[in-house]
């Protein structure tokens, strides 16, 4: 670290590098050195050598003294990606992701997100609510966020789908989250926003497909609720793994009682997932993740 520093950063001085590439010897040494060449100073660093897949993993959260920005940083970073053969990128850490929710009919996620989002506990921007009914147009309107009704059937799938891409573009937004969306994705989409989709769902999947998870988990007497938020990939809800949580559950709760839990537990992960994303902590590793939290 850089020891000439005594003064604490400016908002505006922050940033955070990520970076992943195949693990060889000098991949610390060469980024914590381009740093003190840069008039850069470490906040945190966390880094990961899988063993596994022989891939090193990297997220660096550091300082800038004298005034740069973000597009100098990655310009004289470049050399070192490329020598190292990463896959890297240096964000400013203040600033927040913008991001799209989609919902169906199911509110409890959607709902729980735009209030963080409201008081500063979320760190992200939500440009666009998504939906393909209507029923939370109000409370989307309370938060004073765009709500789009996109009706989907299998003829106008396709239309859909490219009307979402649109809002995304113009919105300039970095990720979308399915907030309870209840919509099959198609193929093509998920391969488009790769690694930028979140998902949420119980953890009872594949045990306990189709209506009311929860009433048939209560017939067979479950001790553990579930939710797992995940990326979303073509291979339904088999996605990169981000976040689980869980909650015991006693013999005498009902499948209300359950439902219930269900919600909260689903806000949780989801809401975990949703943060690490915006502040730039995880990193795909093949079908896993590395998630710096």
């Amino acid at each position: 670290m850089n020891e000439q520093s005594t003064r604490a950063a400016a908002p505006d001085d922050q940033y955070v590098l990520t970076l992943s590439c195949p693990d060889k010897k000098g991949i610390v040494h060469a980024v914590s050195s381009y740093l003190f060449m840069t008039g850069c100073n470490i906040e945190d660093s966390q880094q990961f050598g899988d063993h596994d897949t022989g891939l090193f993993f990297m997220r660096v959260h550091f300082s800038a003294e004298a005034p740069v920005t973000v597009d100098k940083l990655r310009a004289s970073f470049a050399a070192i990606g490329d020598s190292f053969h990463m896959d890297w990128q240096i964000n400013r850490a203040d600033e927040k992701m913008r991001i799209v929710l989609m919902v169906s009919k199911f509110g409890h996620c959607l709902n729980d997100l735009l209030f963080r989002a409201r008081i500063g506990a979320l760190p992200v921007e939500i440009a666009a609510v998504v939906s393909n009914h209507t029923e939370f147009a109000e409370l989307v309107g309370s938060y004073n966020v765009p709500f789009h009704h996109i009706p989907v059937t299998k003829d106008t799938k396709a239309d859909a789908e490219a009307r979402l891409l649109e809002i995304v573009r113009e919105n300039d937004v970095e990720l979308v989250v399915l907030a309870r969306y209840m919509q099959v994705l198609s193929d093509d989409l998920c391969k488009q926003l790769s690694g930028r989709i979140i998902n949420i769902h119980h953890s009872f999947l594949p045990s306990f497909k189709g209506a009311k998870p929860y009433h048939q988990a209560h017939t067979r007497g479950v001790k553990l609720i579930g939710a797992t938020a995940h990326y979303v990939t073509a291979d339904l809800d088999e996605g990169p793994i981000i976040e689980q949580e869980v909650e015991r559950v006693r013999h005498d709760v009902t499948p209300d009682q359950l439902v219930a839990v269900g919600r909260d537990v689903e806000c949780q992960a989801l809401a975990r997932a949703v943060t690490w994303h915006a502040e730039r902590r995880i990193l795909l590793n093949g079908r896993r993740t590395v998630v710096f939290a």
